[in-house]
């Protein structure tokens, strides 16, 4: 078993998809990542649309701004929120970052399954709900592509630790 380290270091943001099928047994590990991940009060928002059908991935693509790589992937899921009124008593909505931890488990496990995956923020909220049948009280927070990656592991470029945090104080 890898560690979760080695999970984390590996995990990069695909952009080029083999043609190949994931597997049902890895995309429903996948997903019970997602299932098992923690919520603001325990109340586990997250609902997630699994696209797998070549046409609507395509449609997919239009509404993430012609990005290729959504349709190329054999998988994109709409990440959603049912419960976007919620404020935290921090004062943050609690629906972007239960979506964000829940998504954040499915890329690791997809790490594990030999899958990688891309977060997509560039999309049009309207046009994914219209598309998938979503509901316009729910709110797509992000895409996700997933598929077996045909690129290769891109070296990731990141400030140094002392450049991000600091004890005790801010000390920026």
């Amino acid at each position: 078993m890898t560690s979760i380290m080695m999970q984390i270091t590996k995990r990069y943001s695909v952009r080029s998809y083999e043609n190949r099928a994931v597997e049902k047994e890895k995309l429903d590990r996948v997903l019970e990542a997602a299932r098992i991940a923690p919520s603001a009060r325990n109340l586990q928002e997250w609902r997630f649309v699994v696209v797998q059908d070549e046409e609507l991935r395509k449609q997919m693509m239009v509404a993430a701004n012609n990005q290729p790589f959504v349709a190329e992937a054999p998988v994109v899921i709409a990440c959603c929120a049912t419960n976007p009124d919620y404020v935290m008593r921090c004062g943050q909505y609690a629906y972007p970052i239960d979506v964000a931890i829940a998504i954040d488990h499915m890329t690791l496990q997809a790490i594990e399954e030999g899958l990688g995956t891309c977060w997509i923020g560039s999309f049009y909220e309207d046009q994914v709900q219209s598309l998938l049948g979503i509901p316009g009280t729910i709110r797509v927070v992000q895409l996700l592509t997933i598929g077996y990656p045909a690129d290769k592991i891109k070296e990731k470029s990141r400030i140094g630790i002392d450049e991000i945090v600091s004890y005790d104080k801010w000390g920026f």
